[in-house]
């Protein structure tokens, strides 16, 4: 490989630090490799919920309930907490998809074009040559 700068490296030589980058990462820890971004880190559970407004909360408990009416035999206490943190997590969006306004004259973004298959009409007899 022709080198035209300094900062230019092969195939091989990338494969080779990537492969020793990947294998060290899980024996240092991060705060060695990149200062900075693991104090940025919050582990999930302990993120607070977000502040929603009283109709949000109230949308977000009453998908709560109608999951908890259609599936609660099937759920333990521990997938009941994850669903409600996910109701309360997804409502912000919501509200934000719903501020989006839109006219009646606003085409859609995606056309649904089904798949029709139609039957062929046989062609019809040419004419024939006659020798």
């Amino acid at each position: 490989m022709n080198k035209k700068s300094g900062s230019l490296i092969s195939r091989r030589q990338f494969a080779q630090r990537a492969a020793v980058f990947s294998a060290t990462a899980t024996l240092v820890p991060a705060e060695l490799i990149l200062p900075g971004s693991a104090s940025a880190y919050v582990p999930q559970g302990t993120q607070d919920t977000p502040k929603l407004t009283a109709q949000g909360q109230v949308e977000a408990d009453s998908r709560y309930q109608q999951i908890l009416n259609l599936y609660s035999s099937r759920l333990d206490d521990a997938q009941k907490a994850d669903i409600k943190k996910m109701c309360d997590e997804l409502q912000p969006t919501l509200e934000k998809i719903r501020c989006f306004t839109l006219e009646n004259a606003n085409a859609p973004a995606l056309y649904l074009k089904p798949l029709v298959e139609r039957d062929k009409k046989p062609k019809p007899p040419g004419p024939s040559k006659k020798s």
